[in-house]
């Protein structure tokens, strides 16, 4: 809890799989700082789902932006669960500034931007959510390793994109699954503890078939966990 928050409620509420995933971190604590992270993934997408305009969308993502500045610099936490929880993982775990900028930008660049084609979905999902698996990683102890968990993250990318309906086609679809080929090889270089960094990309493989149940899912991640194959 944060300020009376429950940011792992809140994750399970509005992000169910990746949530999902996050039950397999072990450690209570690295779990937590990993969810603050998903908490600020869903901020910034909120951003732009909640705004009228682009102008507006621009001016939240330009508050989390400046969020991030302080917390990098040392100052007092601005008093919003997700910022504290992400003070702490910062600090706590000298997490690095350049993936958070990295994920701002994406979502910037993304306001105003047509239907996107393979090449610029790749590039998306390697800034916005590659950068989210790689910080996960750093917190899950992965150390030099932790830039491996990025093609699963980008893998989870492209697959958010395919389900907001901001591109898709046959040949969209083939992109993704040499995607996920690229993600299983990273996730092998992982420390078992930090394979969950990767876990959500297993569960993109259903949205090249059909639908999972929740039950289904949790099944696939507690598989690929054990096998440490995604």
């Amino acid at each position: 809890m944060t300020d009376g928050v429950d940011l792992d409620g809140e994750i399970r509420r509005v992000d169910l799989d990746r949530w999902l995933a996050s039950r397999f971190i072990a450690d209570p604590a690295r779990r937590a700082d990993v969810i603050a992270l998903y908490a600020l993934d869903h901020e910034l997408a909120r951003a732009a789902q909640v705004a009228s305009n682009a102008l507006l969308a621009e001016i939240r993502l330009t508050w989390w932006r400046e969020s991030i500045d302080e917390i990098f610099a040392g100052g007092e936490a601005r008093r919003h669960p997700t910022v504290q929880a992400l003070t702490t993982a910062v600090r706590g775990r000298g997490l690095p500034r350049a993936p958070f900028e990295a994920m701002i930008e994406a979502r910037v660049g993304a306001l105003e931007t047509p239907p996107l084609d393979l090449t610029g979905a790749r590039a998306w999902a390697v800034a916005a959510e590659g950068s989210l698996s790689r910080l996960a990683a750093l917190i899950l102890g992965a150390g030099e390793a932790a830039a491996s968990a990025e093609p699963a993250g980008t893998v989870w990318g492209l697959t958010l994109l395919r389900r907001a309906g901001k591109t898709g086609g046959a040949d969209y679809d083939a992109g993704l699954k040499e995607a996920l080929v690229e993600a299983r090889r990273g996730a092998k270089a992982l420390p078992s503890a930090a394979f969950p960094a990767a876990l959500c990309a297993t569960l993109a493989r259903g949205d090249l078939g059909p639908a999972a149940s929740e039950v289904g899912k949790r099944a696939r991640l507690t598989w690929a966990t054990l096998s440490g194959r995604l």
